[in-house]
């Protein structure tokens, strides 16, 4: 009887070790999943990460001015599509399409820039810095050399190994979709109202291409746009049906064309507005006391700015140890 005690009392004991050892690791999951992104996420383990960043936006803004559009729009095409993991980034492969092949990516341009971000962080800090966090660290380093906010950006992500090129619809507005779509779609990710009228102030600098324009030109131009600013958009859209690949395109804001201001929101009270999205926002009952706010109040304006990005800078990042650091932006580590 003795060794049949022992033999329970062990096998009892076994059982409490494994309970507790599956316990813990559920604990451990729990911990996981609350994860959080910080401020200097990088601190200890790269602690030139962001001055890397910031110096290359800067080199390569110098180089390129464009760049600074590119790094702006990449944070929403990006972010708003489920979860901000440059899944955006990655390439085609023969069982992935590419998001940045689909229609609702056209005209994203200026990857390359990112490469050379992530060659420098590489060489400083190998397999620490996430693709996702150089895509926004580098839209907040961008919108700084165009004139607007610095806003500070929690860091910590991970990078993401699917592409969600099939998704994009559901989560992307396009340029001609009914306000109520573009403010719900925003809303599923926790920006409100305000958020989404200050969010399209990027409208202020880049441009759009004629692809996008022409429907408001040909056959008849759109009685909603301001006649003085017809003529020069028909300059530049001089082809009802334009080469998607050729260099026509209109400046969002003729004013300012290259800061980063409060005029894109003057602009759209004036009918100047190039896209459906723009006359829409000047003109729908729900948008247009924030549109008049942000047209007389450039700080107001930036504050909501940075307020609406942070949010969607934070949209359903993969922390802990989801996803991966990839060692090239445009492919997943097992495929190198």
């Amino acid at each position: 009887m003795g060794v049949m005690r022992s033999k329970a009392f062990l096998i009892f004991l076994i059982v409490v070790v494994l309970f507790s050892a599956a316990f813990a690791g559920n604990n451990a999951e729990e911990e996981e999943k609350t994860v959080e992104l910080v401020m200097n996420y990088y601190k200890d383990s790269c602690p030139q990460a962001e001055d890397i960043i910031k110096e290359q936006v800067k080199l390569l803004y110098k180089r390129h001015k464009n760049t600074a559009f590119s790094w702006l729009r990449n944070i929403f095409h990006d972010c708003a599509v489920e979860s901000c993991d440059a899944s955006l980034l990655l390439d085609s492969t023969r069982r992935m399409m590419s998001e940045k092949e689909m229609d609702r990516s056209f005209g994203l341009r200026n990857f390359r820039y990112l490469d050379t971000i992530k060659e420098a962080l590489e060489r400083e800090c190998p397999g620490v810095v996430s693709c996702a966090d150089i895509l926004v660290l580098s839209a907040r380093d961008g919108i700084v050399q165009v004139g607007g906010p610095h806003i500070p950006l929690k860091t910590g992500r991970r990078d993401g190994r699917k592409s969600r090129a099939e998704m994009l619809e559901q989560y992307l507005p396009d340029h001609n979709e009914s306000m109520t779509v573009v403010l719900d779609r925003f809303k599923a990710i926790g920006i409100d109202t305000k958020g989404v009228v200050a969010l399209l102030g990027a409208h202020s600098v880049g441009r759009t291409h004629c692809v996008k324009l022409v429907h408001r030109l040909y056959p008849e131009v759109d009685p909603n746009l301001n006649p003085d600013h017809v003529p020069h958009m028909l300059k530049k859209c001089y082809d009802p049906i334009p080469d998607p690949k050729s260099v026509q395109y209109v400046r969002n804001d003729r004013g300012t064309p290259m800061i980063f201001d409060n005029n894109y929101y003057r602009n759209i009270l004036d009918s100047k507005g190039l896209l459906i999205v723009d006359h829409q926002l000047a003109t729908d009952k729900r948008t247009r006391p924030f549109v008049v706010k942000m047209a007389k109040n450039q700080d107001y304006f930036f504050k909501e700015f940075s307020r609406a990005l942070t949010i969607l800078s934070e949209n359903n990042p993969l922390t802990g140890t989801k996803g991966e650091i990839r060692r090239q932006c445009s492919v997943v580590n097992k495929l190198h």
